[in-house]
């Protein structure tokens, strides 16, 4: 979806991925995009694109991570992440999530409530006898290895869209394309040597 704000009309371009999508967009109040609409979605797009300074290089990154499992870079990254799960939360791609059973006094009613939770949180991963992630370390390391590797054996995808949120709303400035270039550049040959 492409919000368009030009010639003084505001108006949304919206494509459908999938046949899920395209029986919700059948339902919308919707015309289709003239060429001159869609002309100016891409160059929206196109804006967008060349107004971010970050990058995010996704090469080969799956291996990149299955090879630095143990890199030094998570032991610096814990020693300034807060484990706040700000960035879990801003994120339009996580869905980690919880269950609850809630009773009530009487005992004769009782609901399990599926409630949304963070991979940051010390008891997303809590089972019998303790949690499984119980260092900052090893939560930072599983929610940027799940969003930028493993993600692609789920979903053929990463789980970063590049909207720069988890940076923007980290309270100690952890940036995830300076953590990836920092173990990438740690693997590069070096001069001299």
């Amino acid at each position: 979806m492409t919000e368009v704000l030009a010639s003084g009309r505001h108006y949304f371009v919206i494509e459908a991925g999938s046949d899920k999508g395209k029986a919700v967009l059948a339902e919308l109040p919707a015309t289709p995009a003239v060429a001159g609409e869609q002309g100016e979605a891409d160059r929206a797009v196109e804006r967008t694109k060349a107004s971010m300074g970050r990058q995010l290089d996704n090469k080969g990154i799956r291996e990149l991570f299955t090879r630095n499992w143990e890199h030094p870079q998570w032991d610096d990254v814990a020693q300034r992440c807060l484990s706040c799960a700000n960035c879990t939360l801003v994120c339009p791609t996580c869905f980690c999530s919880n269950v609850e059973d809630v009773g009530d006094l009487t005992g004769d009613h009782a609901e399990r409530w599926r409630t949304w939770d963070s991979c940051f949180t010390l008891q997303h991963s809590y089972l019998h006898g303790g949690s499984v992630r119980s260092t900052t370390r090893g939560r930072y390391r599983q929610w940027i290895g799940h969003k930028l590797a493993t993600w692609w054996d789920q979903f053929n995808t990463s789980g970063c869209t590049g909207c720069g949120r988890c940076i923007t709303w980290c309270p100690v400035g952890i940036d995830i394309t300076e953590e990836v270039r920092k173990i990438r550049e740690s693997e590069a040959p070096h001069e001299g040597h």
